[in-house]
């Protein structure tokens, strides 16, 4: 699916924050088929990514001290400022204030109350992922958190997100769609038992792919890690990665009539 501008609220991009760049070119590229240019130095060569000329990424240094090399969504909004304002106002904490990146637009990256990072885009001359929902492009956010209750109070009055829940057998068993004007953009879950006790609350990437399986068998002769095998899940086939430098992320087969 071509998109050519987003709504307020809906996430337009995800970057990756890396240990080692020129490798992570290397495996995403390897990977997903993407065209990986290096990036000017005055953005630290990051990488704005794309298949056939269209924009689908990014991979940039990691600016985050201490923090492992991680994937990060971007929701596109209106106004950096005005949404940041929202985020202090209900509990979260600004972790990048908002800044613009030369001419291409307005960023700022901030948690919610219980630690979940997450960006902000207020485009300029970069709109955000231009392919999407298409083997080798973002298709998917979603957020473990141990608060769901209060994640759908703060992520409604910053984003406006609406949330309809399926499961109703304990918390592990629901599943949360984000909504904005009725259309699904993101999901949340709790965290499962079998997670490592004290695993902070975060957002997760999904990438589509054409067959989850072959996905798998490439990404660990590029040097990945399988952190949760191909499982059959109601939108398609999925499975959890993480890179040779231990980005995590998660690839998903779509069913063919969820294709964009």
């Amino acid at each position: 699916m071509e998109i050519e501008r987003y709504e307020n609220g809906v996430p337009s991009w995800v970057d990756l924050g890396a240990a080692d760049l020129s490798g992570a070119r290397e495996f995403y590229g390897g990977l997903f088929g993407w065209n990986t240019p290096e990036g000017p130095a005055e953005a630290g060569g990051y990488s704005v990514c794309d298949i056939d000329g269209k924009t689908v990424a990014g991979l940039g240094p990691n600016m985050a001290p201490g923090a492992p090399p991680h994937w990060t969504t971007y929701v596109n909004v209106d106004s950096a400022d005005d949404t940041i304002a929202k985020v202090e106002a209900n509990g979260g904490r600004v972790f990048m204030p908002p800044m613009d990146v030369m001419e291409a637009g307005r960023m700022a990256i901030f948690a919610d109350p219980e630690g979940a990072a997450i960006g902000l885009w207020q485009p300029g001359e970069h709109p955000g992922a231009r392919l999407v929902n298409e083997p080798g492009t973002y298709c998917w956010s979603e957020l473990m958190t141990d608060d769901l209750d209060g994640a759908k109070s703060f992520y409604r009055a910053v984003f406006g997100w609406e949330s309809e829940t399926q499961g109703s057998e304990g918390p592990a068993a629901a599943y949360t769609e984000w909504k904005v004007g009725g259309r699904s953009i993101g999901g949340m879950m709790a965290k499962p038992p079998t997670m490592p006790a004290g695993t902070p609350s975060f957002w997760g990437v999904y990438f589509a792919v054409a067959d989850t399986d072959a996905t798998i068998v490439k990404a660990q002769g590029l040097g990945a890690s399988v952190l949760m095998g191909a499982t059959d899940i109601e939108p398609g086939r999925f499975a959890v990665l993480a890179d040779r430098d231990g980005a995590m992320f998660s690839v998903l087969a779509l069913k063919p009539e969820l294709h964009g």
